[in-house]
């Protein structure tokens, strides 16, 4: 007979904290959480030792949390809140306006702030690995990021009209994507923050002149004279 399949574990927080000292305890678990969480990693958490750190009988914190992928799911949200909140301060229809050079200096920038912003979140980086590698979490990370795709897709439409709407969603959707993994990769390897960071957004940001229509034409008419006459003389280049 074929294996019974699990069912996946419930994510919702079983009461909302409606008086001051509920709330209270209930940022008191997930800051324990979080704390713990970066002191011992994903397979060692559990809502024991979370209630042991934080002086809580498991009653009370079952009375908010079901279990531990519900404290994950919680600062999981949190953390994508947190770095969500950065895409407005960076990447705006005035920076597009700029052209690449200045989307560039935009998306170097987005990436480094995005990385600080889990830096400064207690069990950021576990927190961005669960997201991953839980199969019960991941829908926290999908679901931020479509809401992200759909605004920057938006914005995208607004600053390049001509183009594709379908390409527009799909480049929002990838460099939503690519962003998110690369903070993770400068959390995962000793690389250099920010050539990682300048190196992925000028990946990025030249990929616009494949997307709006006429966009090469015009980069060519931006670059100095000089410039053109050398790539002209030089055999293959663009």
């Amino acid at each position: 007979m074929p294996a019974t399949r699990r069912a996946p574990p419930s994510l919702a927080t079983k009461k909302q904290p409606a008086q001051q000292r509920a709330a209270e305890t209930y940022e008191r678990i997930l800051e324990v959480t979080a704390q713990t969480l970066a002191d011992v990693g994903i397979e060692r958490l559990s809502t024991n030792l979370v209630c042991e750190r934080a002086g809580l009988t498991p009653p009370a914190l079952y009375r908010y949390f079901p279990n531990k992928y519900a404290l994950l799911s919680e600062l999981g949200q949190r953390l994508m809140q947190a770095q969500n909140a950065r895409v407005d301060r960076w990447i705006t229809l005035e920076v597009f306006a700029g052209g690449v050079e200045s989307l560039e200096r935009a998306l170097e920038g987005l990436i480094l702030d995005t990385y600080e912003a889990t830096v400064q979140t207690v069990g950021g980086v576990w927190i961005m690995r669960a997201l991953r590698a839980v199969p019960a979490l991941q829908e926290v990370r999908l679901a931020s990021h479509a809401a992200v795709t759909q605004e920057q897709a938006r914005l995208l439409a607004q600053a390049l009209p001509d183009a594709d709407a379908a390409e527009l969603q799909l480049v929002s959707r990838i460099v939503v994507e690519l962003i998110y993994a690369t903070v993770e990769l400068i959390f995962d390897e000793p690389l250099d923050v920010k050539a990682v960071a300048r190196t992925v957004a000028g990946m990025v940001a030249s990929h616009l002149t494949r997307v709006q229509p006429g966009a090469e034409v015009a980069a060519e008419a931006k670059r100095p004279r000089a410039a053109r006459a050398v790539a002209r003389k030089t055999p293959g280049a663009a």
